[in-house]
């Protein structure tokens, strides 16, 4: 449980590291460049994973809570 939470509060302070929207909030990032990338293949790693979980988030509408745990809990909070 304590590793999801971790990892949902890492996500939501993930941010693009190139390109575009380098510095951006991954949950931020516009919806039609998370759907190019899907389309495209998301990078290997790490980042290809948030990215994809990024997708499923906003493809269901739930940025919002990616949203609210950025804004409630900080990277070093567990």
């Amino acid at each position: 449980m304590l590793d999801n939470q971790e990892y949902l509060v890492e996500l939501a302070h993930a941010k693009m590291p190139y390109g575009k929207y380098k510095g951006y909030y991954l949950i931020d990032l516009p919806e039609h460049y998370i759907v190019w990338y899907h389309s495209k293949g998301f990078p290997s790693g790490k980042l290809g994973q948030q990215l994809g979980l990024i997708y499923e988030l906003k493809l269901n509408g739930l940025e919002q809570l990616i949203k609210n745990i950025r804004n409630n809990y900080t990277k070093k909070l567990l």
